[in-house]
């Protein structure tokens, strides 16, 4: 078991799918596979998160990486990345993340993850840190101001500190957004703002 235990540690991931486990482990027969892997689990290396995702017990996963991992394809946005990047001061209770699947709230160890659906067409904007997707500073203000045009989030721009967002970047960016009358008139409010 203690070389089982050290080919996890070894493998640098926090995160595991089945086939992931199977891979690090070579366990090619699928008896002594969940044989191992129900050890791993009762031992407390592992931690089962949901159906075939397991997570590094002790590990130093952070909330962004999970949330990546909980839902594919998606990337941290909204209240998350704004507070990330100083524009919003408020610590939001969830992790936020776009996704171009369904809308979908999970809740692992107390923590809630929300993926809220963007059409595809609005899925970019985002870059790699560390080991997760965000979206850029102004991607994830248009991505809220988006959601609030729809009625789905809030949209107090006294809360925004907007000295965090290059102003050219987000008149280039809102042209990729639909021209609906809500968007429009919010645009107009933030525009208002920026000048």
């Amino acid at each position: 078991m203690a070389l089982v235990t050290k080919k996890i540690y070894d493998s640098g991931f926090q995160f595991f799918t089945l086939k992931t486990l199977q891979d690090i482990l070579q366990i090619k027969k699928e008896a002594t596979f969940y044989s191992v892997l129900k050890r791993l689990l009762k031992n407390g290396v592992l931690l089962k998160i949901e159906r075939d995702k397991y997570l590094l017990k002790n590990g130093k996963a952070n909330n962004f990486s999970l949330a990546n991992f909980l839902y594919k394809p998606s990337y941290v946005s909204f209240e998350s990345a704004l507070n990330i990047y100083g524009i919003l001061s408020q610590f939001p209770q969830e992790t936020t993340s776009a996704t171009p699947r369904k809308t979908k709230e999970k809740i692992i160890n107390g923590r809630i993850f929300s993926f809220t659906h963007l059409k595809k067409s609005l899925f970019w904007g985002y870059e790699k840190k560390k080991d997760f997707l965000i979206a850029l500073p102004e991607k994830a203000f248009l991505d809220q101001l988006y959601l609030a045009s729809k009625g789905l989030k809030s949209n107090n721009l006294d809360e925004y500190d907007l000295s965090f967002v290059n102003q050219a970047k987000v008149k280039r960016l809102i042209k990729k957004f639909p021209k609906t009358r809500q968007f429009k008139s919010i645009v107009e409010k933030v525009k208002e703002f920026l000048n």
